[in-house]
C-alpha cells in the first residue's frame, strides 16, 4: 500500500489525536546497478551506519545510488517512508510508525540500535531546578513533567516504562523537536527527559541539566530503533532491500568495530570520527565534536539483527494505552525474512 503525504499524514493525525487523549538473507545478494534510493536519518551519532556506508561506497558496491534525507523526528520519517518520499529509514517504534504498518503501509525489517548492558547507553535526564529541588533518582520523579517530541514517541515509552518501574506518575509535555526539548530541560519548562549519550553528556557538562540514571537499567535489551521501509518494497522489492540491508550491515560492522569494541586502535576511531563529523555537530569545530561523537558510542545490531521480543513488548504497550489499534499484530508490523531475529 501506498500513500500519498497527505494521505499518510491523515492517517497519523487519528492517532495521534487520540494518543494525546490517553545472517540468513545477508548471503551476497545479487546487485541491481545505480538503483536511486532515499534514505532517511537523523543526525545522530547512532545513525552513523548510514554515514559510513554512502561515505566508504558500500551502497556504491550493492548497486544502490543513494540520496539521504535528514529528519528532527521519528513520526515524519514513518509518513515519508508511507508516502514513497523516502525508501528505507531508521528509526524508533513510534504510534505513528505501528498506525500505518496496521493500515499495511510500512514494514519494519531489522533492528539497529540497542541497549547493551555493559555498554554506554541512554541517559535519563533531569533539569537543574528539579535536581536542586532534590530529583536526584528516577524514583523521585513522581509527578514531574517529561519531554517527549510526541504522544506515541520512543521517548513516551521509555519515560512510562521508567515510571511504571518506579512506581511514580509522570505527567509528559509533546515538544515535537529534539531541540525543543533540550531548551524546555535547559531552562526548567519540563522536569526530564531520556536520551542518547552523545546529547546527554554534553548537556551534563554544562551545569544545567543533571543524569540521574540508564534507561538500560530499566530496559535491558531495549531496541531503541528499527530499520523500516514500505510493506511494497518488502514484498516486492527484495533484491533492493536485501542489498540495502547487506550495505548497511558493512557499515554497522566498521562502526561497532571503530567506536565500541576498539579494535581499529586509535588511528581507527579518529578516522571514523572525521566521518561522522561531516554528519553530526558538523557545525561544531572537530575538536570539540569529537568528545560528544565518542560519548555517543551504543552498540548497533551486527547483521541489522531484529529484537523480536523486545519489538513485541513495545507493540503491547502501545496497545494497552490504546495509542494504536488493538487489533494489530506482530506479523503486521514487522517481516522478518530479511534479517537474524532475537
Amino acid at each position: 500500500m501506498k500513500l500519498n503525504r497527505r494521505e499518510a499524514l491523515a492517517l497519523m493525525g487519528g492517532t495521534l489525536a487520540a494518543s494525546t487523549i490517553a545472517a540468513s538473507t545477508l548471503a551476497t545478494p545479487a546487485v541491481a546497478k545505480n538503483r536511486k534510493i532515499t534514505v532517511g536519518a537523523l543526525r545522530f551519532t547512532s545513525h552513523a551506519a548510514s554515514f559510513i556506508a554512502l561515505e566508504r561506497g558500500y551502497f556504491q558496491e550493492m548497486g544502490l545510488d543513494v540520496e539521504l534525507k535528514f529528519f528532527q523526528a521519528a513520526t515524519p520519517m514513518a509518513v515519508a517512508i508511507a508516502s514513497g518520499d523516502v525508501d528505507f529509514a531508521v528509526t524508533a517504534i513510534s504510534g505513528g510508525l505501528i498506525s500505518l504498518a496496521d493500515k499495511g503501509a510500512i514494514k519494519v525489517i531489522g533492528g539497529v540500535l540497542s541497549e547493551e548492558q555493559g555498554i554506554d547507553g541512554q541517559k535519563i535526564l533531569v533539569s537543574d531546578a528539579a535536581f536542586k529541588a532534590g530529583v536526584t533518582s528516577s524514583d523521585k520523579l513522581d509527578g514531574k513533567t517529561f519531554g517527549m517530541t510526541t504522544a506515541g514517541s520512543s521517548f513516551h515509552y521509555m519515560g512510562s516504562q521508567i515510571a511504571a518501574k518506579e512506581g511514580v506518575g509522570l505527567k509528559f509535555k509533546p515538544l515535537q523537536k529534539v531541540g525543543a526539548i533540550i531548551g524546555a530541560l535547559k531552562t526548567g519548562q519540563i522536569d526530564a527527559w531520556s536520551i542518547v549519550p552523545h546529547i546527554a553528556k554534553p548537556l551534563a557538562g554544562s551545569g544545567a541539566v543533571h543524569i540521574i540514571g540508564d534507561v538500560s537499567d530499566y530496559l535491558p535489551d531495549y531496541q531503541v530503533t528499527t530499520a523500516f521501509t514500505s510493506a511494497k518494497n518488502a514484498a516486492k522489492e527484495p533484491e533492493m532491500t536485501r542489498n540495502f540491508i547487506a550495505a548497511y550491515s558493512k557499515g554497522i560492522a566498521d562502526y561497532n568495530a571503530a567506536m565500541v569494541d576498539g579494535t581499529l586502535g586509535d588511528a581507527g576511531r579518529a578516522e571514523m570520527v572525521d566521518l561522522i563529523h561531516q554528519y553530526v555537530y558538523a557545525d561544531k569545530p572537530r575538536e570539540k565534536a569529537a568528545k560528544s561523537i565518542i560519548n555517543g558510542s551504543m552498540r548497533l545490531n551486527p547483521g541489522v539483527a531484529m529484537n523480536v521480543g523486545s519489538i513485541e513488548k513495545q507493540l503491547n504497550w502501545f496497545k494497552s494505552e490504546k495509542l494504536v489499534s488493538g487489533t494489530i499484530g506482530l506479523d503486521q508490523l514487522i517481516d522478518t525474512s530479511y534479517v537474524k531475529t532475537l
